[in-house]
């Protein structure tokens, strides 16, 4: 018998399941797509039925040629990419590429690679499901319809390189939108009653006036605060009620996608591309010394709470041999699903719950290490026993009208807090031994003034949960919405919130005018729930695809032929002059950001960058004159002012010193002639210096010789390394 040729996308998964499947087994990766749609063309026939026309990606030949040369000493080929639609559409591709050379080429999914899952899935090989292919390939079209057509709107009005994209415009939208709240929002003021009473032993309790006369306490101004507080200054406060009950906080649900990337945002800083490259690590495996490549994790794109009974059980055994058989939970817990989950897949958890992560922590780096802890403290304390709080609360009367109420809470039974504690935990406020009818007296007590808060900007843990509670995108679609809108500078990220940029807003008012039906928030959630549809074998794709379609060609029609009218959109009149004809000047876009055009163009071409308009603190050291930024064929420089009288220029640095011995310069961003960015000294030509790679001032500290440089790729993410040992560390 030949042998059976297995293939996946990643040498990493390649690796994992070789070790697995042992002999007889050719395991090779397609390193992802090998198929798609071309670049240079819209590539759709939409005359046919939408038909998609499909070419080798550039690069692939070697890849393909390959996988046809194990394919013709193989009997029988396993497609086993990832079982989400993306990795069903590139096993469809591959069986496409493949070709008919006698062998037997069939589906294998696994939710884990684990001896088990992997012995599991090739027992029991499948054809390929066409109904998962036809919705990713009805996604794929919908967004090349808007790249295509819809792009190329934004160029005329603004300039070419500017993407609408069908999702993220939403996902932008959503960000302007809340800036648009927060820019209107009116503050309302409030005041509340608050202080500390004491009993006979002195010890104190922590009050907030809570009704008066029998009505939630709402106090709007000073005076009506001041006159209140008196009132309850002048009453003598006695105990009325107590009431103390146990009170039972469950554990949350082991992570799906969304929820892991919203976690590891609030409690890792990651971000959600970030959080996706190190779950797709560590669930095609990590290399554990002698024992090889093992995956740690079950699959990560996925939208389902539901674990199989034997993880389930394993997880009891782990809690009860480890932390006690009172910590486990006495049966298995059911988890509210989501509306619109397709529960297809397991949650994401630990293939072995006895790989702690101590036991892996000399394998894994830093960004490994703390996602696979989230991961798997998660998952043990979904299974573990609630937590249970003694929850004391006591009124106090002071006078007829004003009741006063202490809150106490005490931690009794941790339960699964014992394997995943957090902040709520920490907070415990004990109530001090106190009667019915006891009077206390009053050590403290005031009126303190509020106002209510805007909504607050989206983070990116927020907006993704915005993001799925309106049912936009999908658990793997997240990640890339949030990274192409940074991308195209449409917004920007600062203390961990979103800003939409000036451009950013811009361009959303201007597809929203133009493109109103197709960038509805809910015509792109029902868009979501047909692709669900397709999958289900509940909707044809070429329908859904002309649903989208149809509304989209009403929209271009409406602005073909408008080319002039629709830059007027965005151009804005100032009250600055033209320097050479005295016109009034108006704002424009171009790549490099806003500027002033003379509204008499064509025949006068007078520009000027908004950003010249922005002066240093300091003279030029040439004339005494002011300095300026500009911009040039190279990127941003500084200038002076006097210019062409005086000549003088100097490059703007990044604040990290030239990393050449001796050299004193400073290093500065630069561009190419094709307008690519790189690092060079400003000593340049005395000091030929230059990296691709942006350096930082944070010295090797493994071989101490040099900067460590930023770098970013698919795989890992953002990182740095050091030119000189290689030497790499997450950030």
């Amino acid at each position: 018998m030949g042998q059976v040729l297995v293939v996946v996308e990643s040498p990493a998964k390649a690796r994992t399941i070789k070790k697995y499947l042992g002999e007889g087994y050719s395991v090779k990766a397609s390193i992802g797509h090998v198929r798609d749609l071309p670049k240079n063309e819209l590539g759709i026939d939409i005359e046919s039925g939408f038909k998609p026309k499909y070419i080798n990606l550039r690069g692939k030949g070697k890849v393909i040629q390959e996988l046809r040369k194990e394919m013709r000493k193989s009997t029988n080929v396993l497609l086993a990419t990832d079982m989400d639609r993306e990795g069903e559409a590139i096993a469809w591709h591959l069986k496409a590429i493949l070709g008919n050379s006698g062998s037997d080429v069939k589906r294998i999914i696994f939710n884990e690679i684990t001896k088990n899952a992997l012995r599991e899935a090739v027992s029991n090989p499948m054809d390929i499901d066409t109904n998962k292919v036809e919705a990713q390939q009805a996604r794929r079209i919908l967004d090349r319809l808007v790249g295509y057509l819809v792009s190329p709107v934004l160029w005329k009005i603004f300039f070419r390189g500017l993407s609408a994209g069908r999702v993220q415009s939403v996902g932008l939208r959503l960000i302007c939108d809340r800036e648009e709240e927060i820019r209107n929002f009116v503050p309302m003021e409030y005041w509340t009653i608050e202080g500390a009473l004491a009993n006979v032993r002195g010890s104190e309790l922590p009050v907030r006036l809570f009704k008066i006369d029998g009505k939630k306490a709402e106090l709007d101004n000073e005076g009506e605060a001041n006159e209140t507080l008196s009132a309850v200054k002048a009453g003598s406060p006695v105990v009325t009620d107590i009431r103390t009950k146990q009170k039972k906080r469950n554990p949350q649900p082991p992570f799906i996608t969304s929820t892991l990337q919203r976690e590891a945002s609030n409690r890792l800083g990651f971000s959600a591309k970030r959080t996706m490259v190190i779950a797709q690590q560590l669930y095609e495996g990590i290399v554990l010394g002698s024992e090889g490549s093992v995956g740690l994790i079950s699959y990560m794109r996925t939208d389902s709470t539901r674990v199989s009974d034997e993880a389930y059980q394993h997880g009891i055994n782990y809690i009860e041999d480890n932390f006690g058989k009172d910590v486990a939970f006495g049966g298995k817990r059911g988890f509210r699903k989501t509306k619109l989950s397709q529960d297809a897949h397991e949650a994401i958890r630990p293939t072995d719950c006895s790989l702690t992560p101590d036991k892996l922590k000399q394998h894994l780096d830093k960004g490994q290490h703390s996602l696979y802890e989230l991961i798997w403290k998660r998952f043990l304390a979904s299974l573990a026993a609630p937590a249970i709080y003694e929850v004391t609360e006591v009124d106090i009367s002071s006078g007829e009208r004003y009741l006063l109420r202490a809150n106490g809470r005490k931690l009794v039974k941790p339960g699964f807090l014992t394997i995943f504690p957090d902040k709520k935990s920490e907070i415990d406020t004990e109530i001090p031994s106190l009667s019915k009818g006891e009077t206390l007296s009053i050590r403290s007590m005031e009126a303190i003034q509020h106002f209510t808060d805007p909504p607050a900007r989206f983070s990116e843990a927020s907006l993704i949960k915005e993001l799925e509670n309106k049912g936009i995108g999908r658990p793997s679609t997240y990640a890339n919405i949030l990274s192409i809108i940074q991308a195209r500078d449409y917004v920007t990220k600062k203390k961990g919130v979103f800003y939409p940029t000036e451009l950013g807003e811009i361009v959303w008012k201007t597809l929203y005018q133009l493109f109103r039906d197709i960038f509805e928030v809910d015509f792109t959630a029902r868009m979501e729930g047909e692709l669900d549809k397709v999958e289900g074998a509940e909707q044809n794709w070429e329908d859904v695809v002309r649903y989208f379609y149809e509304p989209l060609m009403v929209d271009l029609k409406n602005v073909e032929g408008k080319g002039k009218d629709l830059k007027k959109l965005v151009q804005e009149e100032t009250d600055q002059t033209c320097e050479k004809c005295g016109s009034k000047l108006i704002k424009k876009w171009s790549r490099n950001g806003p500027f002033l055009a003379c509204s008499k163009f064509p025949d006068c071409r007078y520009t000027r960058s908004l950003e010249e308009e922005e002066e240093l603190d300091r003279k030029c050291p040439s004339c005494g004159g002011r300095l300026r930024y500009k911009n040039g064929r190279f990127g941003k420089f500084i200038a002076c002012w006097n210019y062409p009288q005086c000549k003088y220029t100097e490059a703007i640095t990044i604040g990290v010193p030239c990393p050449v011995d001796g050299c004193g310069g400073q290093v500065t961003e630069k561009r190419t002639r094709r307008g690519k960015i790189f690092y060079g000294c400003s000593n340049y030509p005395d000091c030929e210096y230059a990296s691709w790679d942006k350096p930082t001032t944070i010295i090797c500290p493994s071989c101490s010789k040099g900067y460590l440089v930023e770098k970013t790729t698919k795989a890992k993410g953002k990182f740095l390394k050091c030119p000189s040992c290689k030497h790499e560390e997450h950030v």
